[in-house]
């Protein structure tokens, strides 16, 4: 069981934004989500949309930072 956090360097509405995602399910990602109080709406289909304050209380529950990976159609070859 792992949730991830991507760096928080996605700009809306003024502030910087990080995904929240799980490596295992969508039950547990909604799980620590929860914890986090993180309002439904936040959920964009398979992550969290979370602000950098609020990345920052993810890492403090548990969740471990990675760094935003960009993938393009070669990366699978």
């Amino acid at each position: 069981m792992t949730i991830l956090v991507d760096s928080a360097v996605w700009p809306w509405r003024g502030r910087l934004w990080a995904h929240l995602i799980s490596d295992t399910s969508l039950d547990e990602l909604h799980a620590f989500a929860a914890r986090l109080a993180l309002p439904k709406r936040s959920f964009g289909g398979d992550h969290y949309d979370i602000t950098d304050e609020l990345r920052d209380c993810a890492i403090a529950e548990g969740a471990q930072p990675v760094d935003c990976l960009l993938y393009t159609s070669d990366a699978a070859d």
